[in-house]
């Protein structure tokens, strides 16, 4: 059956657009569109929509608060659509945080050619939305691991962390729960470049950790978390006794800039067995070969599991692979990066883990026959 798509935008053209951008693929069907959240909420009731596409800034209701109370009362897929600002893109994240899947951008000018431009990739992002669970995110006490306790003071340990759709919420719950002294953390996020910076700040403010968007030459140091600016490869090399942030502007990777991959092999490069490395939900396979890069380099690696993933993607890929030593719940994953790099490295291979593990060849590489 086709993907049933209802359209909530208060621009004619935007509706318009979407429509013949959409229904010109037989995998949809355009059920309806509605110019402010009242009149979808109605045809939601009537039409049975599998997703939705939301703009926010709609008259009567804004999408924010429309978005709360479908969350709530009727909880489904949601791809919102965005503007390319500072303030779209921190309503964006208020609305991922609401429960919507992931986002699209519009142009700023001429959004006719802009959202056409976009048409193939708009469809495909539609259709994993569309598959996407709506998970019921873990809500942790306020307080993160460890209590305050000093259990981490050399820059010898990295976290690294990847993700995609989904992402920002799964960030962020593993972010609350790192205590304020625990190794430094690296993440690239798929995200443009108008976001990553908002992103960034808003993981500043859930938990003990300093966040802030990586910059090109900064010191990595622990207590801190270093998000990839959208738009850019982040690297991390080793100066001295200190790892650095490097920043590129080579050609993206797996369709993205920044791209999990290029994060991970230059942590396998430069970093090896002193990395802690996860994978979360997301689209595609990007991370996957930087995670079995990682895990060849001494490295311990795991994954976000199926159940918690909005998008068992990356992840899925990543185990496929033979890059996953093991694969967890969202609601452990953080517990399990500190217990890892709180291991002596003598202890680290040996110490027992708390989850499935994966050993590499035990699930057949995609490309080869079982």
């Amino acid at each position: 059956m086709p993907i049933k798509v209802l359209i909530v935008d208060d621009s004619a053209l935007v509706r318009q657009l979407l429509t013949e951008m959409i229904a010109s693929d037989p995998a949809f069907e355009v059920v309806g569109s509605a110019a402010d959240p009242l009149v979808a909420r109605e045809k939601i009731k009537q039409l049975k929509p599998d997703v939705l596409t939301l703009d926010v800034e709609m008259p009567r209701m804004d999408g924010l608060t429309f978005l709360e109370n479908l969350m709530r009362l009727h909880p489904m897929p949601v791809l919102m659509v965005s503007s390319l600002t500072e303030r779209g893109a921190e309503v964006t994240l208020q609305a991922l945080d609401l429960g919507a899947v992931d986002f699209i951008t519009k142009p700023k000018l001429d959004i006719r050619a802009g959202l056409l431009e976009q048409s193939e990739f708009l469809r495909g992002k539609l259709k994993e939305v569309a598959r996407a669970r709506i998970p019921a995110l873990p809500r942790p006490a306020a307080s993160p691991l460890g209590g305050g306790r000093r259990l981490y003071g050399t820059t010898d340990k990295l976290i690294a962390i990847g993700s995609s759709t989904g992402g920002p919420e799964a960030v962020k719950e593993v972010i609350r729960r790192m205590p304020a002294d625990a190794p430094a953390i690296v993440i690239t996020q798929h995200i443009p470049a108008a976001f990553s910076a908002p992103f960034a700040a808003r993981l500043d403010r859930c938990g003990a950790m300093r966040a802030c968007q990586a910059e090109d030459g900064q010191q990595i140091v622990p207590g801190h978390i270093y998000v990839a600016p959208g738009g850019r490869h982040l690297h991390v090399v080793r100066s001295g006794a200190r790892y650095v942030c490097r920043l590129g502007d080579e050609a993206p990777e797996n369709f993205q800039r920044p791209a999990v991959d290029v994060l991970f092999r230059s942590l396998a490069q430069h970093a090896g067995p002193n990395v802690v490395a996860a994978v979360l939900t997301g689209m595609g396979e990007d991370g996957a070969r930087g995670l079995l890069a990682l895990r060849q380099a001494g490295a311990r690696t795991l994954v976000q599991d199926e159940a918690s993933s909005v998008v068992w993607g990356m992840p899925g890929a990543a185990v496929r692979m033979g890059g996953a030593e093991s694969v967890l719940p969202l609601a452990q994953i953080a517990q399990e990066l500190l217990r890892l790099a709180s291991a002596p490295a003598s202890a680290r291979r040996s110490s027992e883990p708390r989850s499935r593990t994966v050993e590499p060849g035990s699930i057949s590489h995609p490309n080869q026959s079982p």
